[in-house]
């Protein structure tokens, strides 16, 4: 079979297994005692949500609400600008991956400074930036960190390989930020109407399911930690509706091709070995949230941007523009919708706040899935 005819094939497929969930969902959330809030914490899965139109598919005693679980979208204004001064440093080189470069600071963004010639590269993967100092060894190449857990051992594993190279004139400015205190800081808000959660599948290829478990025990939300095909996300609401006809709470794995309770102790132990918590971290829109947000050991404190350029970074929170509701949307408190500024002054190519900018963005995926 040719590789179109089987793209084709397994398209019909899922298409069918798609409407057998469905209709498996809907026959059995008919007993549900109360409606089901299900949080997927990820934009991934709010993307693909809306892509495949499976809030249509579900019935309606079954809605979402969209959470924190986009990297881009929760990184406040004032650390953008720190990205925007160490730019505009003398000798400069910044480094960084994906939508970051288009997100909105109080300064602009790094793709307007790009535009003003600063020397600002996108990156497909963070060990990129070892080469890239290796090739300018009289300039400071510093990779500005971002992502969950997800992404996190790889910018570890930049900073082992830096190390072991010897290379002196790379630096990281660390904002990987940790899932589990974000959503315990929503859910002890007590404001949202969350009583289960979709947990993302790649969060815990690296920190396995063992970090959703205090969530059943302390809110009695039950999780299913589910992958990011349509099919995926439709087991995993499966297994949170039977939970909840079952009276049960518990963290339930989707996702087993890669997901272990444990996880990848290997990339753990890299973590741990050069990072640590922070004593808190401000959230764009959400505030702060403490130890929800990694940083350098002070051992390798000669590679962190905020101890050794710190004379060239304001550390002054920055609110959102007025109009923007980012954070309600990442508490759980609103959908895009009720933004007044949705799809008219605020659109992917003009964004007033994080949410429009990210692929991952509630914001985003609503105007590209949904109708304005």
């Amino acid at each position: 079979m040719s590789l179109q005819l089987r793209d084709l094939y397994e398209g019909f497929r899922d298409a069918e297994v798609i409407k057998a969930l469905s209709r498996r969902i809907a026959e059995e959330a008919q007993t549900l005692k109360e409606p089901l809030h299900v949080m997927e914490v990820c934009g991934g899965h709010t993307h693909t949500i809306m892509k495949y139109g499976l809030k249509q598919l579900l019935p309606s005693n079954i809605r979402f609400i969209h959470g924190p679980g986009c990297p881009v979208c929760i990184m406040p204004k004032e650390r953008i600008d720190h990205a925007i001064d160490l730019a505009r440093m003398d000798d400069a080189i910044l480094c960084t991956l994906g939508d970051m470069i288009r997100v909105p600071g109080s300064k602009g963004s790094l793709s307007q400074e790009r535009a003003a010639e600063r020397d600002i590269r996108p990156l497909y993967s963070p060990l990129d930036a070892l080469k890239i100092a290796r090739e300018n060894p009289h300039k400071k190449v510093i990779f500005f960190a971002i992502g969950f857990e997800t992404t996190t051992p790889m910018s570890a594993a930049l900073l082992d390989a830096t190390i072991k190279a010897g290379v002196e004139n790379l630096f990281l400015h660390v904002n990987h930020v940790l899932v589990p205190p974000a959503i315990d800081a929503i859910m002890a808000d007590g404001r949202a109407t969350v009583n289960a959660f979709i947990g993302p599948s790649h969060v815990s290829v690296i920190t396995g399911s063992k970090i959703y478990e205090p969530l059943p025990q302390k809110y009695a939300t039950p999780v299913a930690v589910s992958g990011f095909e349509p099919v995926d996300v439709l087991e995993g609401i499966l297994m949170l509706v039977r939970q909840k006809r079952e009276g049960r709470c518990a963290v339930e794995v989707q996702y087993t091709r890669a997901v272990s309770r444990e996880g990848n102790t290997k990339a753990q132990a890299l973590i741990e070995h050069y990072m640590q918590p922070r004593e808190h971290f401000r959230w764009r829109g959400i505030g702060d949230i403490a130890h929800s947000a990694l940083r350098l050991r002070d051992a390798y404190a000669r590679y962190d941007t905020e101890r050794v350029f710190a004379a060239h970074m304001s550390s002054e929170p920055i609110d959102d523009h007025k109009l923007c509701i980012c954070g309600t949307i990442l508490k759980g408190l609103a959908s895009p919708k009720e933004c007044k500024v949705f799809g008219t002054a605020c659109t992917p190519s003009t964004p007033l706040g994080s949410c429009m900018v990210s692929s991952e963005g509630a914001c985003n995926a609503y105007y590209r899935f949904a109708e304005v």
